[in-house]
C-alpha cells in the first residue's frame, strides 16, 4: 500500500510508523486511521518485524488530537460508531499487539493522541512535549480510550483532574504521575525508543506476547488476571524457546531464541 499520511520503515527488527501531517500537527483524520490499520496489520504479520515505534513527524506534535473538523455534522449514531471502530481496529490492537510498541511523544500529545501514545506498551518524551485530554472545552470526552487508560495509568483522581481541567501537563509532571515511562532531549528520543525495543528483543517472542496478554489482563475487569497469568505461564512450557532459555541458563551461556 502506498501511504499518503504515514512513512513507515523498516530498520533491522524495529518499524518505525510515523504520522506524517505535520502542517496539521500530525492530526488523526479519518484517512490516517485507516492508514495506521492497515500499517499495524502489516507490522503484526511481517515475521521479520520485533517491535514498532510510532511517533510524529517535525519537533512541534507527536499527534496533537483528532481531526476536529470531521466531527462537524456528526450524529449520535455517527459518533458511536466512529468510536467503537477506531478503538477496536486502532487502540485496541496496539495494546494487545503481541510486539512492543513503543511511543516517542515529541511535542504536543493531546486528545487522540494522547490516546493513541496511551494504547501503546510504553511511552518515551521528549523533554519538551505537553501531553492533555482537551476534549471537554469541545462539549465532548474522549473517545478512543482515553478516560479508561488514562485512569489505569494515572488514577482516579488525576485523571479526573486531567480530563474535567483539560489542561495540558509537560513532559516532567507526566513522568511523575507515571504516564510515561522516560523524558529525554529530543535529539535522544527515538535512540531511547530503539534502546528499549533493542533490550525487549533480546528475549524469547512468544514469552513478550505471553507477558503482554497478562499485563493486560490486570487491567480488564471482565478478566481474571491471576488466571490468565497461569495459563500463559503453562502454554510457555510448549514452546521451544523456554527449553532454549532453561537450558541456556544451566549451561550459563546466553540463549538463541527462535520464536517458536
Amino acid at each position: 500500500m502506498v501511504y499518503q499520511n504515514l512513512l513507515i520503515e523498516t530498520r533491522g527488527p524495529i518499524q518505525y510508523i510515523v504520522i506524517n501531517r505535520e502542517s496539521k500537527l500530525n492530526a488523526l483524520n479519518k484517512d490516517t486511521l485507516y492508514e495506521l490499520h492497515i500499517a499495524l496489520g502489516d507490522a503484526l504479520h511481517n515475521k521479520e518485524v520485533g517491535g514498532v515505534i510510532i511517533t510524529g513527524a517535525g519537533p512541534k506534535a507527536f499527534v496533537a488530537g483528532a481531526d476536529i473538523a470531521e466531527f462537524k455534522g456528526l450524529d449520535v449514531n455517527g459518533a458511536r460508531n466512529l468510536a467503537h471502530e477506531n478503538q477496536r481496529n486502532i487502540f485496541n490492537v496496539i495494546e494487545n499487539f503481541s510486539k512492543p510498541v513503543v511511543a516517542a511523544i515529541n511535542g504536543f500529545a493531546l486528545g487522540g493522541g494522547l490516546e493513541l501514545a496511551m494504547a501503546c506498551h510504553i511511552r518515551i518524551a521528549s523533554d519538551n512535549a505537553k501531553m492533555g485530554l482537551p476534549e471537554v472545552t469541545l462539549g465532548l470526552i474522549p473517545g478512543y480510550g482515553g478516560t479508561q487508560r488514562l485512569t489505569k495509568l494515572v488514577g482516579k483522581s488525576r485523571a479526573f483532574e486531567m480530563i474535567l481541567t483539560a489542561e495540558m501537563i509537560t513532559a516532567a509532571e507526566a513522568y511523575q504521575l507515571g504516564l510515561v515511562n522516560h523524558v529525554v532531549s529530543q535529539d535522544r528520543l527515538i535512540s531511547k525508543a530503539e534502546e528499549i525495543i533493542n533490550k525487549i528483543l533480546k528475549n524469547a517472542p512468544l514469552a513478550v506476547a505471553a507477558a503482554i496478554t497478562a499485563i493486560n489482563a490486570a487491567g480488564d475487569n471482565a478478566t481474571n488476571g491471576f488466571d490468565t497469568e497461569i495459563v500463559e505461564f503453562a502454554k510457555c512450557f510448549a514452546t521451544a524457546d523456554s527449553k532454549e532459555g532453561i537450558a541456556a541458563f544451566l549451561a550459563k551461556r546466553k540463549p538463541a531464541f527462535k520464536g517458536k
